[in-house]
């Protein structure tokens, strides 16, 4: 797919926080590309990568050509500045074919609750899991079907039918949604905002 295709330029000078400022205002992003071999350093589009990555997460399988070799990589790490709303260095992983690697994947609910009918509530308690598997398997995302939570159920990993070669590194009976009562639900929430508070006063 082209939205995760990237092409890198090899960087090797101009090194350092000021060098950094340089690139961005030319309008390439420092990046670097680490993993069993020795750390590659490049620069890619910034307004490209900008793009592109609303399209991937850390389970995407990416590919950066660097002159004529292609890195298979999975995005790590980035550096952002939040007040102008860009990125400033990105960290890829480069995978091995053929060797088990880990990751976290998205975790995507389809479905309807059969407990909303008398009212529940879904509560998504999980986001992302973490997996194992070889490149070639990675998911884009975990699909997990809830149509058939009642209401005060929950469904656990256990539960969850993964991909051919993929597994998950965590314990069976880790939470990943439930169907509450709409007075559980705010009452949770309250007991959130009653701990914030107390957080925030203990620490003034």
């Amino acid at each position: 797919m082209k939205d995760t295709m990237l092409t890198g330029v090899k960087r090797t000078e101009d090194f350092g926080s000021a060098g950094s400022r340089r690139l961005l205002a030319q309008g390439r992003l420092p990046a670097v590309i680490y993993g069993k071999n020795q750390n590659e350093h490049v620069t890619i589009d910034a307004k490209e990568f900008q793009n592109k990555m609303k399209h991937f997460s850390e389970s995407t399988l990416l590919t950066i050509k660097v002159g004529r070799k292609n890195h298979s990589v999975l995005m790590k790490d980035f550096q952002e500045d939040v007040m102008l709303g860009k990125i400033l260095h990105v960290d890829f992983f480069e995978v091995t074919k053929g060797e088990t690697l880990r990751t976290n994947v998205p975790v995507v609910l389809v479905g309807n609750p059969a407990g909303a009918k008398f009212g529940g509530v879904l509560d998504q308690v999980t986001h992302e899991l973490e997996v194992e598997c070889l490149p070639k398997d990675l998911p884009r995302a975990i699909e997990v079907d809830v149509t058939e939570l009642e209401l005060n159920e929950s469904i656990h990993t256990g539960s969850v039918v993964l991909p051919k070669g993929v597994k998950f590194v965590h314990s069976e009976d880790l939470t990943i949604a439930s169907v509450k009562g709409v007075k559980e639900v705010i009452l949770a929430t309250d007991e959130e905002e009653e701990a914030e508070v107390e957080a925030e006063t203990e620490s003034e």
